[in-house]
């Protein structure tokens, strides 16, 4: 490349610098006011400052004490089941799906709960939870979660089942291995990067869910979304502001880890 070329990039590199910087600060700024809200004691309008800081909420959290740390809690293991069990039904589902001769309409059919909003949907599916034992309990929240979080997890393994995993499979068996040793030594290594990012979406599918929560759980189950609109309706501001940092955590480290590891294993891959 010549000398000619470069001279503008060297040129322009400190605006550009400057350009991430800003771009970086105006993303992290919504983070850092909810952070200070949340530690605030009063933040009286039109003040740019608080007129104090008060850690006795966070404290409580971090000491497990008080709504937010058990909504916490809650919604950790609500996600975490619903993320398990829509990757491990949608890995296996997907791969029944995408060698499947009606392939395409079996795969129209785990778009279906897709095609409704997820409240109307659960007001359709009322009476059967009802008739179940099932609305207003965890298992019913999970269930109703996992509606769609099991469909996004077909549709995304039936794109990783193609010919060329397939050969890689037939050729464990022409070596003399088993459907175990399929799975133990080929399968299950090869689509390590895809099922981090599966149990990583579906995740957030049920961390973020409130409408059909709010519906199926019947408010008995109170996790980190509904307690933020909880303290919204409440105008307690600063509680609402530490649920939000705690609703924001597990998705910025799931990002975080997702591009520290998953994203460059693929694309070694």
């Amino acid at each position: 490349m010549s000398t000619a070329t470069l001279e503008p990039r060297t040129k322009t590199a400190p605006l550009r610098r400057l350009a991430a910087l800003a771009v970086g600060a105006a993303c992290l700024f919504p983070f850092a006011y909810l952070l200070l809200l949340s530690l605030a004691r009063r933040w009286p309008f039109p003040a740019l400052w608080p007129d104090g800081f008060q850690p006795d909420r966070w404290h409580d959290v971090l000491s497990g004490t008080g709504n937010l740390a058990a909504g916490f809690a809650l919604s950790g293991l609500i996600s975490l089941t619903v993320a398990a069990l829509s990757t491990a039904a949608g890995y296996v589902t997907g791969k029944y799906i995408a060698y499947h001769p009606r392939r395409q309409t079996l795969l129209f059919l785990a778009y279906i709960p897709f095609i409704m909003s997820p409240v109307i949907l659960g007001t359709c599916l009322m009476y059967l939870y009802l008739k179940a034992g099932l609305a207003g309990s965890t298992t019913g929240v999970i269930l109703a979660q996992s509606m769609f979080a099991y469909g996004f997890g077909i549709v995304f393994f039936s794109a990783f089942w193609n010919p060329e995993v397939k050969a890689l499979e037939d050729l464990v068996f022409t070596l003399g291995g088993s459907r175990l040793d399929a799975y133990r030594r080929v399968l299950l290594p090869v689509s390590r990067g895809p099922l981090l990012v599966c149990f990583f979406q579906t995740f957030l599918i049920s961390w973020f869910q409130y409408g059909l929560t709010l519906l199926i759980g019947t408010g008995k189950v109170q996790t980190l979304p509904l307690l933020v609109y909880a303290y919204l309706n409440e105008a307690n501001v600063h509680y609402a502001a530490m649920a939000a940092c705690l609703l924001i955590l597990p998705p910025a480290l799931l990002l975080w880890i997702n591009k520290r590891f998953v994203f460059n294993e693929m694309r070694e891959f």
